[in-house]
């Protein structure tokens, strides 16, 4: 037990900076201060994170530790520090971003599994965790939501989801089923946006 929780703080560490990055170098596009991209950051970090934890009835995540504040904090200063370097990869924020998504998915889905929630839930909750906290960055700097565009985004957690449930139900150790869910996350993501994969379009005929 005690691993596992070890597991779940180090995914959700590195969750967390890979998204606050994320949030942060929007908020650098759209020539946000300091404040308002620590702030980006920060909602992008936790508020999927804090959605689902009130959904499990539990307090949220952050609250029980300053260290993914800190984090942030460190991300921030990590793109003021190299901010000349990450603007020649113009395809940084879109990295962070994935792997944000799969590193909280796994959190979502770990944390559920915990409090004791069949794993279709689990799945939800990997989803939401991943997701929600894009879409929070995206409003607050009044762009169309990510997961609502033309590439495949919440799709690819629901797909990590899926392998680890399947890995769970074959025994697979722990180990390797957190490997495989998150490079099927992020495998999906890469290939979605390379190859232009989407699905259909609603026609308003």
């Amino acid at each position: 037990m005690e691993y596992d929780i070890l597991v779940q703080q180090i995914i959700e560490f590195l969750g967390t900076f890979a998204f606050a990055i994320s949030g942060i170098r929007h908020a650098a596009s759209k020539r946000f201060d300091w404040f308002g991209g620590y702030v980006c950051g920060i909602a992008v970090a936790i508020g999927g994170g804090t959605i689902r934890d009130v959904m499990l009835g539990t307090t949220p995540f952050w609250m029980t530790n300053p260290i993914y504040m800190e984090c942030t904090a460190m991300a921030l200063l990590f793109v003021i520090v190299f901010a000349r370097h990450l603007k020649r990869l113009s395809n940084a924020w879109f990295a962070f971003d994935t792997l944000g998504l799969a590193l909280f998915n796994i959190a979502g889905i770990q944390k559920s599994i915990v409090f004791g929630q069949p794993f279709w839930v689990a799945i939800i909750m990997g989803c939401i965790t991943g997701a929600a906290g894009g879409v929070i960055r995206d409003v607050l700097l009044n762009n169309e939501p990510v997961i609502f565009r033309k590439e495949i985004y919440a799709i690819a957690a629901v797909a990590g989801g899926l392998a680890y449930w399947g890995l769970v139900v074959l025994n697979v150790p722990i180990e390797v089923t957190v490997f495989v869910s998150f490079a099927t996350t992020c495998l999906i993501r890469f290939m979605a946006v390379k190859y232009h994969l989407s699905l259909p379009k609603l026609k308003n005929e």
